[in-house]
């Protein structure tokens, strides 16, 4: 029996392409991070302030429901701050901090929510940052639209030798991803204190970021000699 060879032979010579696509989907997620702060001049003071800020933004959490996905809480921490001044070492303050971590599949409470969370005292909210769920039928699409350029690539290469395809020898996926992941550095932040005024603010309207896909494969085929 004959092995036959990797790279073809001129009776059955191989072809290898690559194919693309490049396509745009609603997100299905957004993430947003809350960050809660205290400062005092005595831990249990701190701790008190840093506990009631952390029940009040959970509440507010808790009582979107089913919108609110996945809830987490990320680092605590409660650091002394030390004096300049004088010998020894003491404690002028201590500041408290406490993550949170929020992921909502229902955008039509982002923006409340986002606004509510904003407006508790010493409380940063970062985000969103918008994604698909891994099982996104958009991801499907991509790759399927990559193996479809794979093969009019190929025809187009055997057109062009006056031949045509034989048999399939192998695919390769070589990933399906985000094609422009979004940086922290450029997503929204809100940093608010609490608001002087009876009424709370006005909820912001947040546009859900489209999500651009990027798919990409390889395919070797046999062709039909071409007579040259």
């Amino acid at each position: 029996m004959t092995t036959p060879h990797p790279y073809g032979t001129p009776g059955a010579p191989h072809l290898t392409v690559r194919g693309e696509a490049h396509l745009e989907a609603a997100p299905d997620l957004a993430r947003i991070a809350v960050t809660l702060t205290a400062r005092g001049r005595d831990r249990r003071s701190t701790l008190d302030d840093l506990t009631r800020r952390n029940a009040a933004a959970l509440e507010l959490l808790k009582s979107c429901g089913d919108a609110v996905e996945h809830l987490e809480t990320g680092a605590l921490t409660v650091t002394p701050e030390l004096s300049a001044h004088g010998r020894g070492e003491r404690v002028r303050a201590h500041h408290g901090a406490v993550h949170l971590t929020a992921e909502l599949g229902d955008f039509t409470a982002l923006g409340e929510l986002a606004t509510r969370l904003a407006d508790l005292e010493l409380t940063r909210v970062d985000g969103p940052w918008w994604t698909l769920r891994p099982g996104s039928p958009a991801h499907r699409e991509a790759r399927q639209q990559a193996v479809h350029d794979a093969l009019r690539r190929a025809r187009e290469y055997a057109e062009a030798l006056g031949t045509e395809l034989a048999a399939l020898i192998e695919l390769g996926d070589t990933g399906t991803m985000p094609e422009q992941p979004e940086p922290f550095a450029r997503n929204r932040s809100m940093a608010f204190a609490a608001a002087t005024e009876d009424a709370g603010p006005a909820p912001l309207d947040l546009e859900p970021r489209r999500q651009r896909i990027h798919a990409e494969v390889t395919a070797r085929f046999t062709l039909r000699p071409p007579r040259l």
